[in-house]
C-alpha cells in the first residue's frame, strides 16, 4: 500500500536508532514512519541532518511524551514552540500524546500516568488539548495509555472518559490496543467493551506492540512482538474500522529491522484482508452497537 506525505496510511513502524542507517542507505518498503519528537527537542539530542535524510525518503508522523497534557503545571510554551518548528521541518502528517500526566511543579515522572476518569478532569484535559491545537494550528491524535491502578473517585469508563475529552476538544484518537489490553487485565477491565465507547470516526491511528506477562500483571514493556491476542483484537477492530493506518511499536530490546518489518507485513496482510469490509463505524459519534452488552476480552 503507498500513501503520500499529506495521507498516511498502511502499516508502518517507529523510527528507532539501530535502523537509521539502512533506512536511509537501502530502500525499504515502508508506507511510513513515526518518530518519537522528544528525542529531536533535548538538548544534544539525535543528528537533525539524520532526521533529514529519513523525511526526504518517507512519510512521517510526530509521537510525544512530555506535554504532560493532564497535569496541572502550565504547558511549556517553549516546549511547544520548538515542537510546532520540528513539525514544519519534518512535514509530519500529524502529531500524538497521550491522556496522561507526567509531572508536577517538582517532579518529573518516566512513566505516563494516568487520569482519573471524572467531569473536572475532562473538562481540564480538554481545555489544554483545544490551546495545543490552536497553537499548532491543527489536531491532535490523543493515545490512552496503559495503567496499573485506577482511581476511586473515577465516574465513568476510560472509553467514555476518552469520547468525552475527544468531543470536547474536537481532537482524534490513536487507539493503542495493546495498551487497551494490558489496563483491561491488569484492572479487570474489557477491552472491546472500551473500544466500543469509543468514537469511532475520531480514530486515525491504531497501535499494536508487545507486552511482557509479570505473572501478577502485564507490562507495557514494547520489547516483545504483538501477541497472538492483540493480533485477534487488531482483527476485530480492523472489521469495524478498515483502512485505518496502523503502526509497530519496539522501544527496548529492539531486534533486526527485518523483524519489525515482518511485524508490519503482517498488519498489513490485516489490513489488506478487512478493507473489504464496509461497516457502519465511521458514520455517527453516536451510533448505537449490538455488541456493546456482550463482548470479552
Amino acid at each position: 500500500m503507498t500513501c503520500s506525505r499529506s495521507d498516511i496510511c498502511g502499516a508502518g513502524i517507529g523510527l528507532r536508532t539501530p535502523h537509521v542507517n539502512q533506512l536511509i542507505e537501502q530502500h525499504w518498503d515502508i508506507p511510513w514512519l513515526e518518530i518519537l519528537s522528544d528525542n529531536f527537542l533535548a538538548a544534544g539530542g539525535l543528528d537533525m541532518a539524520m532526521l533529514d535524510a529519513i523525511c526526504e525518503r518517507y512519510p512521517v508522523t510526530l509521537h510525544g511524551v512530555n506535554l504532560s497534557l493532564g497535569g496541572t503545571a502550565p504547558l511549556d510554551m517553549g516546549y511547544l514552540k520548538r515542537l510546532k518548528r520540528l513539525m514544519k521541518r519534518t512535514n509530519a502528517a500529524w502529531l500524538s500524546e497521550h491522556a496522561c500526566f507526567s509531572r508536577n511543579a517538582n517532579h518529573q515522572s518516566h512513566n505516563l500516568l494516568p487520569l482519573p476518569y471524572t467531569e473536572e478532569a475532562v473538562t481540564h484535559l480538554a481545555t489544554r488539548i483545544i490551546q495545543v491545537q490552536d497553537f499548532l494550528g491543527e489536531q491532535i491524535l490523543l493515545e490512552n495509555v496503559s495503567a496499573y491502578l485506577q482511581y476511586n473517585g473515577s465516574e465513568m469508563s476510560e472509553g467514555n472518559f476518552l469520547a468525552e475529552v475527544a468531543n470536547q476538544s474536537d481532537c482524534l484518537l490513536l487507539l493503542d490496543i495493546n495498551n487497551a489490553f494490558v489496563s483491561a487485565e491488569n484492572l479487570d477491565g474489557n477491552t472491546k467493551q472500551f473500544i466500543l465507547e469509543l468514537p469511532r470516526h475520531r480514530i486515525k491511528e491504531i497501535h499494536l506492540a508487545g507486552f511482557t506477562d509479570k505473572g501478577d500483571y502485564l507490562l507495557d514493556s514494547h520489547s516483545q512482538p504483538v501477541s497472538e491476542t492483540v493480533w485477534q483484537l487488531y482483527e476485530w477492530v480492523m472489521e469495524r474500522i478498515p483502512d485505518t493506518c496502523t503502526l509497530i511499536e519496539w522501544d527496548s530490546d529492539i531486534p533486526e529491522l527485518e523483524i519489525l518489518t515482518a511485524e508490519a507485513i503482517k498488519a498489513e496482510r490485516i489490513l489488506s484482508t478487512t478493507s473489504k469490509y464496509t461497516q457502519l463505524w465511521r458514520g455517527s459519534p453516536q451510533e448505537p452497537s449490538q455488541e456493546s452488552s456482550n463482548v470479552s476480552r
